[in-house]
């Protein structure tokens, strides 16, 4: 016979995934076939980081996810820069990433001081630990692309 403590686990394991991040948002680069998404994912509440994925796509042409590795979720914050045509540099403190969106490849980044070109806006967690990805004032080059946000 088994003790009733073994009938409780099944019913707590879902509150070990309560209040864990577990959201996208892209910026749209040319309507809904050219884009950037990042993901991002905390296993397990007590995690103090998240495992950051970003997506490109350029349909039908190609479409691409890379693993950016884990991040802290406090704060979390990656910018989106403009770094020519076709060309996308993202900056997380000390961390940047560069993909290029003709063939969606992953190529070497500089270093996060030396990243240049117009700045997009960031991907962040808003207060209800949603990710979002607000776009930079508009500036004299004009449009900097939209945003949008998928449901978890």
């Amino acid at each position: 016979m088994r003790h009733p403590s073994f009938l409780l686990v099944p019913l707590l394991a879902p509150l070990l995934l309560t209040g864990c991040v577990n959201d996208t948002a892209s910026y749209q680069i040319e309507g809904n076939d050219h884009a950037l998404t990042v993901r991002v994912v905390q296993d397990y509440f007590w995690s103090k980081e998240g495992t950051v994925k970003l997506t490109a796509a350029r349909m039908p042409d190609c479409m691409r996810q890379m693993d950016l590795g884990e991040l802290p979720l406090s704060g979390l914050e990656i910018e989106l820069f403009a770094s020519g045509p076709n060309l996308y540099t993202l900056r997380a403190g000390e961390e940047t990433w560069q993909v290029e969106t003709q063939g969606c490849t992953q190529r070497e980044a500089p270093e996060a001081n030396a990243v240049t070109g117009q700045a997009l806006g960031a991907f962040h967690l808003d207060a209800n630990g949603k990710l979002v990805f607000e776009a930079a004032e508009a500036g004299p080059e004009g449009d900097t692309g939209s945003s949008t946000q998928a449901p978890s």
